[in-house]
Order: C-alpha cells, then structure tokens, then sequence
C-alpha cells in the first residue's frame, strides 16, 4: 500500500507539472483575433480605462459588450495589481482551470480512493478542450469552475447524507449569482435538467423502507430550494432591465441578438445553427480518450451484469447513497449536453462545463473496474495506458498549435502594435488607427477605439495626430487624402486568416 501510495503521489506531482505547462503554452502566442477574446478583453480594459464599469461599448464604438460585468472586474482588479493586461486577461482562466483540476483530484480521492483521483484530475488536465481554454481571453473557464462547485456541493451532500442548511443555500445563491454575473443564465441549462432528472430518479427509488428512516442516515436532497434561485435571477434582470432603461440599443444588441436570436431565426442577426449531434461528435473526439474509457467501462459493466440496466448492485443503505451520488453525475452530465445539444446555436468551447462532471463520472467507473483483487494488475495497466495517451494526445494537440500559430503568425497584429507603441514612443507620435474586423488591434494599440476614416483625416490633415495605423487595402486610398502620408511599416500576413495586412502611415 505505501509503495502504491507513493507510485500514485509521483504521478500526480509529473502529471501536475506537464499540466501546468499544456495550461500555460497551449495558445501561444497570444493574440486576441479570435474567439472573441477581443470583445471579453476590452470590457475590463474600458472599465480601467474609462470607467464604464456595467455596460461596455465594442472597439469599434458600434455596439455594446454583450456579457455580464463580473469576469471584466476581475481582470480589472488583477490588471491594477500587476499593471499587465496579458496578465490580468487570461490568469483568471488559468487559475480556474487549475482550481477544478485540484478540487477534482482530491474530492475523487476522499471518494474512491488515490488511483480514480488521479483519473480524474488527468481526464480534466489531458483532452483538446482543457488547455486550448486555460490561457483564453474568454469567461469560459470561469464559468465551468462556477457550475462545477455548485454539481459538487450537491455531489457531496448526497454522498455525506447530510441536509441542506442555510448556510449551503446562501453559498448556492452566491455562486448562482456569480454564474449569472459571468455569462448570464445559461447556467440554468448546465445544472437545471440534471437536478429534475435526478429528483425524479430520487422519488422512484426511495421506497417504504427508505422512508421510514429518512433521518439523518438519509435526508440529502439535489434539489436546495427555490430561493436561491430566484434571488440570483432578479439580480440579473435588475442588470438587464437597466440596461434596457438607460443603454442605447441594448435591448437589440444583448436581449434579442445575443440571446433570443440563439433559439431561432429572431431578427436580422441569426446565430449559425448546428446540428443536434454537434456538441456530442465534439466530446467523443475533443475529450479522447476519456470519452472512450467511459464507453468501454459503461460496456463492461453492462456485460458483467447481462445487461441489466436496472440492476445497479446497491443494496445496502451506504451503496443505495453512492448509487445516487452517481445517478446525480450523470444527471449532471447529460443533462446539460441534451439541453444545450436542443439550442440551434452552438459553438465547441460552449459545452465545456460538462467536463468536470465526467471527469467524476470516469473516476466512478475506474474505482469499480479496479475492485476486481484477480485482475487488479491488469486493470491497472489499462488505466496507466490510457493516462499515457491522453498525455501524448494532448501534448501533441499543443505543439501542433504552438508551432502552426507562429508559422502562421498568428500575432501578426499584436506584434504590429507593438512595434507602434515602441517607435511612437521614440518619435513621440500622436497615432491612432483606422480599423475594419480585427477588434484586437485598438487593444494591442492601446487606443481608445477604431477612428472612423473621416474623422481620421481630418485629424491628420489638421496635425492632430501624427501617425495613422490602417488596414492595408484602404491604405492607396486614405494616403490620396492625408497631405504628406508616407508607409512606415506592415504588419505580416496572417496566413490562417483571411483578413487585411495592417500598415503605420507617418509623416
């Protein structure tokens, strides 16, 4: 036991280690061109910058930020600490990811022991969606830890059999409320039909003999009442109904284009729709080779009991509780996957927050597939395999990323306005920049927002500015309208977007 204790503690510390590195370099180099990482970054960089704390306007000074505040203040609070805005944008991610990775490993460990907690803290180090969001400039991730304390209180209540008391409730109602402050209530969907189906399984299954002693051996519930629900929703909709009231368009922008329109063709700006089966092809590919583990383990289970799928094995009150601590994983996972599989607007990063939970639910099955005293040896192997090549898998997936990012100079803009900031500051220029699609560029600038063409020669033109970053193509163009405009430079081309080179025109 202690040679096996130290095996698993070894492990545990290198796949610690090689995870922290994947979470680190997985997307460099950063850049903000995709995934609308601009639109989350620029909230917290408008909040510092001018002091629109509630509501943010786009880069392009066309629209509003369409999400909740509460991500934008906490890289707003980090960027005042380290004054660095890589930092403040994507370390809350980071910490995120490496909060549920931990919690993981040791709540599976107290449950099922040190080999199914190291299951389930690779499961959720070691796939192609983990470490692709760890370092994004997106409230993912924040949101995943959220939903995923909320499925593990109730996880743990379940299998403590204690009751929810009030102190559990104002903790539920805060953390739903910072699940709405972060992306609004699609936090519903993650926990809602998972908490009914599992009540429902509840109901059926406590009979007579549950009941007549449903005291303080069995009194845990997934359902913790309405309040806190309701209460994190009005606090929600005190933020909307303000913003309608005082924001212009913002009942356009957030509530129908950001919202209504992803459950239909509502309006002029139509979400693309996926298919239903979408979100599940993503997760047997992206989340491989877990996603193959828990079919292979679901397969084998089923087979040692003839396929008796009502025949879950627990008899005894202790295992009638892990059975409903299980049914409530699986609630948990597939209930989120069916309801947002249901929403015709999709997009991969979308469905992260049912990770967590199957990453439990493999940690489950890896602890019953290794009861077996005659085939322990041999599970075990498997399960080291399976470690193997999820590391391998992942590892593979960042490199290939790495390296096409720099082929393809994916920083293309951010090194561009570097490079502008620098020799600005040198020839003590006053810039500005004419922008089209690239909302990253007044970031990486740090300007307040894209000029208009207009208004950006006449400023030229009146001396006001002395430096005008522009997309290339428009560049022959504005040169014609701006007296004595001469190209200093041009950013490279970023091969795997089609969009427009950039160029610094001086005097």
């Amino acid at each position: 036991m202690t040679n096996e204790l130290f095996i698993t503690k070894t492990a545990f510390w290198s796949l610690a280690a090689i995870m922290l590195v994947l979470f680190s370099i997985t997307n460099l180099p950063w850049e903000l061109d995709g995934y609308d990482q601009a639109k989350q970054a620029w909230t917290s960089y408008e909040m510092v910058t001018e002091g629109h704390w509630l509501y943010q306007r786009t880069s392009d000074d066309q629209g509003l930020a369409t999400k909740p505040p509460l991500t934008g203040w906490i890289s707003a609070g980090i960027y005042e600490i380290t004054r660095s805005w890589d930092i403040a944008w994507r370390l809350p991610s980071f910490v995120c990811a490496g909060l549920i990775a931990f919690l993981l490993f040791r709540e599976a460990t107290r449950a099922y022991g040190n080999t199914a907690g190291l299951i389930a803290f690779a499961a959720f180090g070691f796939n192609l969606l983990s470490p692709r969001l760890a370092t994004l400039v997106r409230s993912d991730m924040p949101l995943a830890l959220v939903i995923f304390l909320i499925g593990l209180l109730i996880w743990k209540k379940i299998r403590d059999r204690e009751p929810w008391l009030a102190r559990d409730r104002m903790i539920m109602f805060w953390l739903l409320t910072a699940g709405m402050l972060i992306k609004g209530p699609i936090i519903y969907a993650f926990l809602l039909p998972g908490i009914v189906a599992a009540t429902v399984y509840e109901r059926r299954t406590t009979g007579p003999e549950v009941s007549a002693v449903r005291d303080r051996r069995y009194n845990a519930s997934v359902w913790f009442g309405w309040w806190p629900w309701i209460a994190s929703l009005m606090i929600f909709l005190l933020w909307v109904i303000a913003g309608c009231l005082w924001m212009p368009r913002f009942y356009e922008l957030v509530v129908v284009r950001e919202f209504l329109a992803r459950f239909g063709e509502i309006g002029p700006h139509v979400h693309r729709s996926q298919s239903v089966f979408f979100y599940l092809l993503h997760l047997l590919h992206k989340f491989f080779p877990w996603s193959a583990l828990i079919l292979g383990l679901a397969i084998a289970d089923l087979r040692a009991r003839r396929w008796n799928v009502r025949g879950m094995g627990f008899q005894s009150m202790s295992h009638r509780q892990d059975a409903h601590a299980t049914v409530w994983l699986i609630c948990w996972a597939i209930g989120g996957l069916i309801l947002m599989s249901l929403i015709p607007s999709k997009r991969v990063d979308r469905i992260f927050p049912v990770i967590p939970p199957l990453c439990l639910i493999v940690a489950t099955q890896t602890a019953r597939f290794l009861q077996d005293e005659q085939r322990r040896a041999k599970n075990r192997r498997w399960v080291a395999a399976t470690i193997t090549i999820a590391v391998v898998f992942t590892m593979g997936y960042a490199a290939e990323r790495i390296v096409s990012g720099y082929r393809n100079h994916r920083d293309a803009l951010s090194i561009f306005g570097r490079r502008v900031r620098d020799e600005s500051a040198k020839n003590h220029w006053r810039y500005e920049a004419v922008g089209k699609s690239d909302e990253g560029l007044p970031l990486y600038l740090t300007r307040p927002h894209f000029l208009k063409p207009d208004v950006a020669v006449a400023k030229w033109n009146t001396g006001e500015i002395d430096a005008l970053a522009v997309p290339a193509d428009q560049a022959p163009q504005l040169m014609r309208e701006l007296h004595d405009s001469a190209r200093r430079f041009e950013s490279e081309t970023r091969r795997d977007l089609k969009r427009s080179n950039y160029v610094l025109l001086t005097r």
